[in-house]
């Protein structure tokens, strides 16, 4: 049965039209990722960073977004990518997309757009799916930020959430819903489904609505052995 991890539907309507602003760190990337790597770039969006990996010289590039919306925005800004809109989760094997066909996989702030536990753990599974053994998973993501407004946002959701929303979850005046991770959430996940961390790194980058965050970017490598299933 195939997964539907929850998209909401801020991406096919209001978020479709935002500008995504988390860096490819050049330097980190080409550490562990060849030219000549098959890459998938899941929840590509409007292709973004799909397009900056050709840009970089990589030939072997396919992105994927559950938003209708974001993937049609795509194809009309960048009509030589491979843009593939999937709502569900196994990807289809129909599309070439085997057990072990990709040497390399982004996530870019992909988990922070997709609050449920569940959800999270569908996406990390399929990509451990797809991903070679030995291949890079190239994760990057917003843990929980210190700061009032922030804090502020977490603390007004959870008043109104249902009894165990994770601490983090907030939604933006728009009609978004994110959320942020507390440290060590995406290292224990990408643990769960056979990845092992290298390397992680962190920074800043824009938010979409104009201000400055905190971000980790880590380099995961999938392992040889079976991954966890829970």
């Amino acid at each position: 049965m195939a997964d539907r991890p929850a998209v909401h539907g801020y991406w096919e309507a209001d978020g479709a039209s935002k500008d995504f602003t988390h860096a490819l760190d050049h330097e980190l990337l080409a550490a562990y990722v060849p030219r000549d790597a098959r890459v998938l770039d899941y929840g590509c969006g409007y292709g973004r960073l799909t397009a900056r990996l050709a840009a970089l010289g990589y030939g072997d590039v396919r992105g994927v977004d559950p938003s209708r919306a974001m993937v049609e925005r795509g194809r009309r800004e960048h009509p030589a990518l491979d843009l593939a809109h999937q709502s569900a989760l196994p990807l289809p094997r129909a599309d070439g997309h085997t057990d072990g066909s990709y040497d390399a996989a982004l996530l870019f702030v992909v988990l922070n757009c997709v609050p449920g536990d569940a959800d999270q753990r569908a996406i990390v599974r399929e990509l451990g799916r797809l991903l070679r053994p030995g291949g890079v998973l190239y994760v990057s993501d917003v843990p929980v930020q210190r700061d009032a407004r922030n804090v502020g946002r977490y603390e007004q959701h959870a008043a109104h959430a249902p009894e165990g929303t994770p601490y983090g979850v907030f939604t933006t005046p728009d009609g978004g819903l994110f959320r942020h991770h507390p440290p060590g959430h995406v290292r224990e996940l990408l643990h769960a489904y056979g990845f092992t961390v290298e390397e992680e790194r962190t920074g800043t980058s824009a938010t979409l609505h104009g201000h400055t965050a905190g971000h980790v970017q880590t380099i995961a490598r999938r392992r040889n052995a079976s991954r966890a299933t829970p």
